[in-house]
């Protein structure tokens, strides 16, 4: 899916934190695309945005970040399996690409003889059937700049992390394994 120039772009999650869902939306017109993304992915992207731009010799303006809540229906196309950004200095815009991800040898194994629907013998269907999905923008670098800010920011909205380990705490405190076991951190 080509979506082309996005007129906006933004990353946040819905839930309580630990049971939270990170979602990656885009609006280029009136088409409005959403995806599950990991929260590492956001992280991901938030640090590869702020790289990139420290190599563009040019001054990025802020963009107004008020605006960068989810937007009505978060209906999801899929749940992204990779993200790729690079930069186009010819035309000073960032190119994302959202992959769907693609499931495992054992979930195929699981479909088990139910089928697809498909016939065995089109072999365009069977070729098509596995390709994952992918979506392809592309944003202004203040759009990204507000993306990766605006995304940091949903990221540390959750959990404290365990200043040992790194993993989550939850609210009653966690089984710390930098510790053995033998300290339970607290939040």
């Amino acid at each position: 899916m080509e979506l082309g120039p996005v007129d906006r772009i933004t990353a946040d999650a819905l839930g309580e934190p630990g049971m939270r869902t990170f979602y990656l939306q885009a609006r280029a017109g009136d088409e409005l695309v959403t995806v599950v993304v990991e929260k590492e992915q956001v992280v991901l992207l938030s640090q590869s945005v702020l790289e990139l731009l420290a190599e563009v010799p040019l001054e990025t303006a802020p963009l107004d970040e008020t605006e960068l809540a989810l937007e009505e229906p978060v209906d999801p196309l899929f749940h992204a399996g990779r993200l790729s950004i690079g930069y186009d200095p010819d035309d000073d815009r960032f190119l994302l690409e959202v992959t769907e991800v693609e499931p495992d040898d054992e979930d195929e194994e699981d479909a088990g003889d139910e089928g697809s629907g498909l016939v065995d013998d089109d072999p365009l269907a069977l070729a098509l059937e596995g390709e994952p999905e992918t979506i392809r923008l592309w944003a202004s670098r203040e759009q990204m700049l507000a993306l990766s800010r605006h995304g940091a920011e949903v990221a540390q909205r959750g959990r404290p992390t365990c200043r040992f380990c790194g993993n989550p705490i939850d609210p009653e405190g966690h089984v710390c394994p930098a510790t053995n076991g033998h300290r339970a951190a607290r939040a």
